[in-house]
């Protein structure tokens, strides 16, 4: 129908391959001390670096409301 907008003609996202990412040294002195600046204890620091456990509690990633 002449009314609507067009659908689907634009240019979409192309399907290619997804550029790596870096390796990254998580315990580079650069990120040890970005780690200082944001983790309040050991447990944090696991968590914030992606060890997890079964129980941790899930973080509010830039939920604060004030």
């Amino acid at each position: 129908k002449p009314g609507k907008g067009k659908r689907g003609k634009g240019r979409g996202k192309s399907r290619g391959k997804k550029p790596k990412k870096p390796e990254v040294d998580i315990l580079s002195p650069a990120a040890m001390l970005n780690l200082y600046y944001i983790a309040h204890n050991v447990a944090d620091c696991l968590q914030l670096r992606g060890f997890r456990w079964p129980g941790a509690p899930k973080s509010k990633k830039g939920k604060n409301k004030t």
